[in-house]
């Protein structure tokens, strides 16, 4: 398993392009707001690696897999890359630097696709259906980037069981990446999580296409993801129904620039004894600043202590339709529709709403409802209270 990347040093080829980040004055002041430039910079860097062309429109060597039932077939595979045992895929290119691109369609009720390759690469879905009972329907080993395409017109759907094999390598999701995952195309894809989470990503992933995903999961969390999170387009419907399980967890920044985004969470809150409390269910869940600028965000929660977005960085909102409601009860936890260290609204629409408890917390002690968040410039509506929080520019 490839080591993961600290945030910091993803960007750190970029900064030399961008300048520094200065402590300044003051040294952790600078630091947070290095943090919160950290979406800006990194945004600006993604297009060091989306030159997907040689992967997805023209590569040099193009593999056909097509699932049938409890078989697979394979064409254009001329240089041996593929060995098949019933409908269960595996794709080794060794060390080989080709670019290339696997296109999969078809359907399996008991079958698979993993990838072991060291550069970069493509899987085109074209109208596919893979059902994986004891482990991830596609697991991608490859420490590059995975550019995965879903081809317009069509709709794919990857499933995994309720329980997996054990295996030598990971498998922690429906769609499992070691490495990043640029979602592309038009068409639609839908993900179960039945046993662990529905995608699962050790880097970071980007969905800058009209691309739908519809994600389901009844175990972990919809999307769990370690290096970051970026969304400027695309539909993104999550619905997760577990105890603690969150719609998205990343354990890094969350950037929202555009689509339209739809996340539903169920579950209650469990006890965690190594941390002597409670975990509760959140839409998202992530551990550096969220910031959104455009698209629309809807999220609803219920399930006792249920958080809406719960950041244990900066919350930042410019522009875009922001929602956030919570039903919970508050008997173990605190529900919250919205939790930062911080949350600042500039621009566009902000709704924040609980049945229980505070509908923001910005990490500061206060009986007065204006004071657990910023308000900036002059909105054209506004009302603050306690429990529920509505602000239009």
């Amino acid at each position: 398993m490839k080591k993961r990347h600290n945030i910091l040093s993803k960007i750190s080829g970029c900064l030399s392009h961008s300048g520094s980040l200065s402590t300044g004055e003051g040294g952790g002041r600078g630091l947070l707001v290095g943090l919160s430039f950290l979406a800006f910079l990194f945004s600006s860097c993604q297009s060091d690696d989306t030159d997907f062309s040689a992967y997805t429109d023209n590569p040099v060597n193009t593999i056909h897999i097509t699932y049938s039932g409890n078989t697979a077939t394979v064409t254009g595979d001329n240089k041996n890359y593929v060995t098949i045992k019933g409908a269960d895929v595996i794709v080794n290119t060794g060390s080989q630097t080709d670019s290339l691109l696997l296109i999969l369609s078809g359907s399996t009720s008991d079958g698979s696709l993993l990838v072991y390759r060291e550069k970069k690469y493509g899987i085109q879905l074209n109208g596919v259906t893979i059902h994986n009972a004891d482990g991830p329907a596609i697991n991608n080993q490859c420490g590059k980037s995975l550019y995965m395409e879903v081809v317009a017109g069509t709709t794919n759907t990857i499933t995994d069981g309720t329980t997996y094999a054990e295996q030598a390598y990971d498998q922690k999701g429906t769609l499992f990446s070691e490495g990043q995952i640029y979602f592309l195309g038009t068409g639609t894809l839908n993900v179960t999580g039945n046993s662990r989470h529905a995608i699962a990503c050790d880097d970071y992933i980007v969905m800058n296409q009209n691309t739908t995903l519809n994600v389901n999961c009844t175990s972990g969390n919809g999307i769990k993801v370690n290096d970051g999170l970026w969304i400027s387009n695309g539909r993104l419907d999550i619905d997760v129904s577990s105890e603690a399980g969150r719609g998205i967890k990343c354990d890094s920044v969350v950037v929202i620039s555009g689509g339209n985004i739809t996340i539903n969470t169920t579950g209650d809150d469990v006890y965690e004894p190594a941390e002597s409390d409670y975990s509760s269910a959140a839409c998202i869940k992530c551990d550096y600043p969220f910031t959104m600028s455009g698209g629309t965000l809807t999220m609803t929660s219920s399930g006792d202590g249920g958080k809406g977005l719960n950041c244990d960085g900066s919350v930042t909102i410019s522009g875009g339709t922001f929602s956030a409601i919570t039903s919970g009860d508050n008997d173990n936890s605190k529900p919250k529709a919205v939790k930062g260290n911080g949350i600042t609204v500039s621009g566009g629409s902000f709704y924040a709403k609980v049945d229980k408890g505070w509908a923001c917390d910005n990490c500061i002690e206060s009986d007065t409802p204006s004071d657990r968040l910023t308000v900036v410039g002059t909105p054209s509506s506004s009302s603050i209270t306690k429990k529920e929080v509505k602000i239009t520019y």
